[in-house]
């Protein structure tokens, strides 16, 4: 299976509870004594049910159902016109990183759950992978639990980990991987947050002290902060996702858990609702189960009849 087929084969339970009843709103429209009218009330109000029930949300949503309403094409022109809107929602959002001056620091935040500290040791694997030379620095002090967890991930991918004692200061902790990062000329730097709800004031302080530290050592840094999502939650996930991004700067979201959930379709809710792009999606429990987000495979994946 190629690289990005595998967010195809991560998507089987939200295709499975869609692509059956699609092809059959596909077929219906193209009737040859519907094929001449435009898109009749049922067609529409199947479409519309379709779409809210794999999570894709009520704005995406209305937006798709617009555009049916408008073009009112038939049944492979319905397929093509879901998906042309699919696509031109995630590429309103896909906004490149800007490095001006290295090392890439990337802060991962989340709330504990989610894959968080997982993500962090998969995305330096798959970074690796790429030719990078990424550092993981241990800024969860909080719980001794989450350094050890990723100490594992940090040697199963080979890569260097800067950590402290518990209950160090998590910015001093960034603050002597950034000096490590450039002292080897390692790059990005993976900053590991302390899992954290919006309504903890006295993280999301920390959490500012870090980025300003970050800001401090490296101009323009922290340059990217990926959100952790766990995909199973579906829709319950956009509201905790608005107050991070409110509070931490997100500009992308990983989104775990992708292989066990019949909500695939969130993906489309977080950059339609969001404005953000996925970066990345989880698609396994293995260290090589993170990919790159590629919205084309996502989309064909849940609307294709055949991959």
């Amino acid at each position: 299976m190629g690289f990005f087929g595998r967010i195809r084969e991560s998507l089987a339970r939200t295709k499975q509870q869609i692509v059956d009843r699609f092809d059959d709103i596909v077929r219906r429209a193209d009737e040859p004594e519907r094929r001449s009218r435009p898109v009749d009330v049922d067609t529409v109000d199947a479409l519309e049910e379709l779409l809210i029930s794999a999570d894709i949300g009520v704005a995406a949503t209305d937006r798709i159902i617009g555009a049916v309403r408008k073009r009112a094409p038939n049944g492979e022109g319905l397929r093509e016109l879901v998906k042309h809107e699919l696509l031109d929602i995630f590429a309103a959002v896909d906004k490149p990183v800007q490095v001006a001056t290295p090392p890439r620091i990337t802060l991962i935040v989340g709330v504990n759950g989610t894959g968080k500290t997982t993500t962090v040791g998969k995305l330096a694997n798959l970074l690796k992978n790429e030719g990078k030379q990424p550092l993981i620095c241990a800024a969860d002090t909080f719980r001794a639990a989450a350094v050890e967890q990723l100490e594992i991930w940090a040697k199963r991918a080979d890569v260097d980990m800067v950590r402290a004692r518990e209950g160090a200061d998590p910015a001093a902790v960034v603050f002597d991987a950034i000096t490590s990062a450039k002292a080897k000329g390692r790059d990005p730097v993976l900053v590991d947050t302390a899992g954290r709800l919006h309504t903890r004031v006295n993280l999301m302080n920390e959490l500012d002290k870090i980025r300003r530290i970050a800001s401090r050592e490296v101009p323009g840094a922290p340059q990217e902060v990926l959100l952790v999502l766990d995909s199973t939650v579906g829709q319950n996930g956009l509201a905790q996702a608005r107050e991070f991004t409110n509070v931490a700067g997100v500009n992308g979201i990983v989104l775990t858990k992708l292989d066990g959930t019949a909500k695939g379709g969130v993906a489309v809710a977080i950059a339609n609702d969001l404005k953000l792009p996925i970066r990345y999606v989880g698609v396994g429990e293995g260290i090589e189960d993170l990919v790159v987000f590629d919205a084309k495979e996502y989309v064909d994946g849940l609307f294709e009849e055949k991959w």
